[in-house]
């Protein structure tokens, strides 16, 4: 794929993670790119969100076999998952956001295996007692989704700084699903 149409690809994820109801034509103002232009790249809304999606799932189903959150040490698993979803970050907001929406025989193939690397990192976490069982797996998913797309926002409105992206998430996720009885059971 051009870098042109990545690059288009990655501004449009990022606008639409924040105006999901932008029109075409602030979509294209956002893209620094006239109408036009953005209808010979995409042929509508439709076929704009569908290049998003794919794109998305390729870009996340790679960060997670890129961070491998079966393996290894579960918060260390948590950091290297958060650190490898960086780069894409705002595609996974605009997915996330995007899966809220569509039907469930809609959503991209690739959300399911995403979906479930992160949740199987969240049941690992809690079978190994890294992670509480006082809350559900499925819930401290959505959390990390939510706070991922949190961190994209916060980051694109200036109140937060990029460099602090992996820190933010992983401390908020390790404070919220961290089992302190662990620590105590060790000494």
């Amino acid at each position: 794929m051009p870098d042109e149409r990545k690059t288009m690809l990655l501004t449009a994820a990022d606008y639409l993670g924040r105006r999901p109801n932008a029109t075409q034509d602030e979509i294209a103002k956002a893209l620094g790119v006239s109408r036009a232009t953005l209808h010979r790249h995409f042929a509508g809304r439709a076929e704009l969100l569908r290049a998003l999606s794919d794109m998305a799932g390729q870009e996340l189903h790679q960060a997670v076999l890129s961070a491998a959150p079966a393996e290894g040490d579960c918060a260390a698993a948590l950091e290297r998952l958060v650190a490898s979803f960086e780069p894409s970050a705002p595609y996974l907001a605009l997915f996330y956001t995007l899966s809220q929406e569509e039907d469930a025989d809609q959503i991209h193939p690739a959300w399911e295996e995403i979906d479930a690397a992160v949740l199987g990192l969240f049941e690992r976490g809690q079978a190994s007692g890294e992670f509480t069982s006082r809350l559900s797996a499925a819930w401290m998913a959505e959390a990390f989704y939510s706070l991922v797309a949190g961190a994209v926002w916060a980051i694109q409105s200036g109140r937060c700084a990029q460099r602090d992206f992996t820190r933010m998430v992983t401390e908020m996720v390790l404070r919220g699903v961290h089992n302190p009885g662990k620590d105590e059971q060790s000494t």
